[in-house]
């Protein structure tokens, strides 16, 4: 086990509070993955242009690259966000995976720099070093789809 990990040897306290303060108040990214894409759209019962076109935008990535995003509302929040996520059920694994992503666990400074703006960080269930592991793999291989591999679908 590498040292950064080993402040969460033991497990993360976490408990959603529902404030939804990670889907908006301030402009940010929910990058989609091929895996998110199709759980929308099946949920939405919608076709992948359809989808694209009501609830998404292009987001500038890395090294000049396109790749598929949320849209936010006028307030920042994200665009499936009312009163409670709208696609709960069909949630992008970045959604699913919060607080655990690589970087938020990197070390127990970031992690606690993180809980001052999240107030189920610290608090509720112990989450175990395998479940934080899982999330955090998960999140790391959610790649968001670039614009080119859209390209056919949205003509």
């Amino acid at each position: 086990m590498e040292n950064k990990k080993l402040f969460y040897k033991n497990g993360l306290q976490f408990e959603c509070q529902r404030c939804s303060f990670c889907c908006g108040h301030s402009p940010g990214f929910v990058y989609l993955s091929r895996r998110d894409l199709t759980a929308l759209c099946d949920f939405f019962k919608l076709s992948v242009k359809e989808f694209v076109e009501k609830y998404c935008r292009w987001a500038d990535y890395y090294y000049g690259t396109k790749v598929l995003a949320l849209k936010e509302q006028k307030n920042f929040d994200c665009i499936l966000w009312n009163k409670g996520c709208s696609a709960y059920e069909a949630r992008p694994v970045q959604c699913s995976t919060y607080p655990f992503w690589s970087w938020m666990i990197e070390d127990e400074k970031t992690w606690n720099d993180c809980a001052k703006e999240c107030p189920g960080m610290n608090k509720g269930r112990i989450w175990s070093f395998e479940e934080i592991e899982k999330n955090h793999r998960a999140y790391d291989d959610n790649k968001p789809l670039h614009k080119e591999e859209l390209e056919d679908e949205l003509k």
